[in-house]
């Protein structure tokens, strides 16, 4: 099943499956936005594990390609994964 990467608690690891940004959702997420996560190792096919989620909807610290990445809840919300069991 197919859910936003902030869906995910804390521990739960899922597979990335598609980065829904565009125009159409406000300013910076469009082409560059993409890139940046991209450059950071963000790309379809990728294990991500999370593994903190900061409260008052703070940013949501991750595990890829073997780095700890911190990603702001807003675009956390368009990254979306297959979650594994």
């Amino acid at each position: 099943m197919e859910v936003p990467l902030t869906e995910l608690k804390e521990g739960e690891t899922g597979v990335i499956t598609a980065i829904k940004v565009g125009f159409g959702h406000g300013r910076g997420f469009g082409h560059g936005i993409r890139k940046r996560l991209a450059d950071m190792g963000l790309t379809p096919g990728t294990k991500i594990t999370i593994i903190r989620s900061a409260p008052f909807n703070g940013p949501i610290e991750v595990y890829v390609r073997g780095y700890k990445i911190a990603i702001g809840r807003n675009i956390a919300e368009r990254i979306f994964v297959e979650v594994q069991r």
